[in-house]
């Protein structure tokens, strides 16, 4: 009987491991996601482009750190193209990501959406990103932002 307990949580440690082949190379932050059916930046720009302030989006896309919360992790910016970025933040407040990431490829999965950006949350964000007194001071408008709330985050190794 010993044995056949043995043969059975060995061949369920087997079966449990094989189904995460898909997501090899990739940590996992978040709510478990696949990677595949991500869309490029590209497109996650288009999409923003036809985006009105209020509108949500779930999407899925790939893209490269461009900025990290240097404080906690609790944020990134993902830079898409044309020079534009995406501030990504995590539902819930729900998981943090490595501050060591910047010009690393993601798969971020959640609600993609636009927003006028207070000036205060502006500052706080510069704070938060190692901004100096003066670049901070320079924040006087508040600015359409393409946000994203993450439930589940791929980090490419």
């Amino acid at each position: 009987m010993k044995g056949f307990n043995i043969f059975v949580a060995f061949f369920l440690f087997i079966a449990m491991c094989s189904g995460q082949e898909i997501n090899e190379g990739l940590i996992s932050f978040g709510d478990e996601i696949e990677a595949s059916g991500s869309m490029t930046s590209l497109q996650m720009l288009e999409t923003y482009k036809v985006m009105v302030v209020a509108d949500t989006v779930q999407s899925k896309f790939t893209g490269v750190v461009k900025e990290v919360c240097q404080s906690k992790g609790c944020w990134m910016k993902v830079e898409l193209e044309d020079g534009e970025e995406a501030m990504v933040r995590f539902k819930d407040y729900g998981f943090f990501m490595p501050k060591d990431i910047a010009g690393k490829e993601v798969i971020i999965n959640g609600l993609a959406f636009v927003e006028e950006m207070s000036v205060d949350d502006q500052k706080h964000y510069a704070e938060d990103a190692g901004k100096s007194a003066d670049e901070i001071a320079e924040i006087t408008k508040p600015k359409r932002t393409l946000g994203f709330e993450a439930d589940g985050v791929l980090l490419k190794e």
